[in-house]
């Protein structure tokens, strides 16, 4: 899995799809663009948390530890497993469209 791979490797800002099972549902980042936040396990057993934008994308509704979540976004690295964003269009079309299916 690429993700594993480039935790491993510090590899960073590349898009990814894959799908997880959310181990931690997080508070809402309300600094600057309010995201909403929640820690995947994926199939390899790593650890990413996603960050999508709410004030672009809707929010997934009633999301619960234990549902299964589907994304394409970009991985970015860091010391604690990485983060998934650009889980949403992107207005200015300068990104890649991204997408989370619950």
């Amino acid at each position: 899995m690429k993700i594993l791979q480039a935790a491993i490797t510090g590899d960073s800002h590349f898009q990814v799809q894959s799908s997880g099972i959310i181990s931690v549902v997080l508070p809402d980042d309300n600094q600057g663009s309010r995201h909403q936040k929640f820690i995947l396990a994926l199939p390899s057993g790593h650890t990413v948390l996603v960050a999508h934008n709410i004030d672009i994308a809707p929010r997934i509704p009633d999301v619960i530890e234990g549902m299964s979540v589907q994304f394409y976004g970009e991985y970015v690295w860091n010391n604690k497993g990485g983060i998934i964003h650009w889980t949403h269009r992107d207005p200015k079309n300068k990104h890649i469209h991204g997408w989370l299916k619950a």
